[in-house]
């Protein structure tokens, strides 16, 4: 089977499944942003951006969970952006290989509460993870997936009149070192792991999307 095409779109039931491909972070922090406000204003078309960002990290509206490890400056002069934003959570790092989604869905359409919202997110990850092979789990008070003792997906989100932004965020096959550089969602001593690395064989991304594609129409398509 083909790779999903860069930008390519799907529209299953007034929700549109996007694939931004490699993009960053302020670009699709814009679409968004967009879509949430068409969502709000009377569209009735739901979408989901999946993207891979280019080296970023990100700080979220929680400063004391914000923890760089290395100077601003260090961390520029490494390639990396560093983005303030409004979600939830603390500090995070996206990098290509790390599979992004951001769902922007009307919760009221689908009879969610917000810790609904966040619980479906992690089933999502967890099926997804689990048809790469990768067994994760759930860990009471600490948002995100979990393999043991070490994280492998990170969630972060922000609701406005019920319409949903930011999302989750699994490592697949992306360069962990990123992580060397914060203290990810401001937990002390956390190792972070990948599905590539867990599986311990290389995953290719781009038939992991059709997977993604298919377990999100699954749960938020109908």
């Amino acid at each position: 089977m083909g790779g999903i095409s860069y930008n390519a779109q799907f529209e299953i039931m007034k929700i549109e499944i996007i694939d931004c491909g490699i993009r960053d972070y302020n670009t699709v922090l814009a679409m968004q942003e967009k879509a949430l406000v068409e969502l709000q204003t009377g569209s009735d078309e739901e979408k989901v951006f999946i993207v891979e960002h280019s080296p970023v990290i990100t700080l979220g509206v929680r400063t004391e969970k914000n923890k760089l490890l290395k100077s601003s400056e260090i961390i520029k002069k490494s390639g990396i952006e560093i983005v303030p934003i409004h979600r939830g959570g603390g500090s995070t790092a996206h990098n290509p290989g790390q599979l992004v989604i951001y769902p922007i869905i009307n919760l009221k359409n689908h009879n969610l509460g917000v810790s609904d919202y966040v619980h479906l997110l992690e089933k999502i990850g967890i099926e997804f993870l689990a048809a790469l092979g990768v067994k994760s789990e759930t860990k009471k008070g600490f948002p995100g997936l979990w393999v043991g003792e070490k994280k492998i997906a990170s969630i972060g989100v922000q609701i406005k009149k019920w319409v949903t932004f930011h999302g989750i965020a699994i490592n697949i096959s992306n360069d962990l070192s990123i992580f060397d550089f914060i203290v990810p969602c401001g937990l002390d001593n956390v190792t972070m792991t990948s599905a590539e690395k867990e599986f311990g064989k290389k995953i290719d991304i781009e038939e992991s999307k059709k997977i993604l594609k298919t377990i999100l129409l699954k749960y938020l398509g109908e």
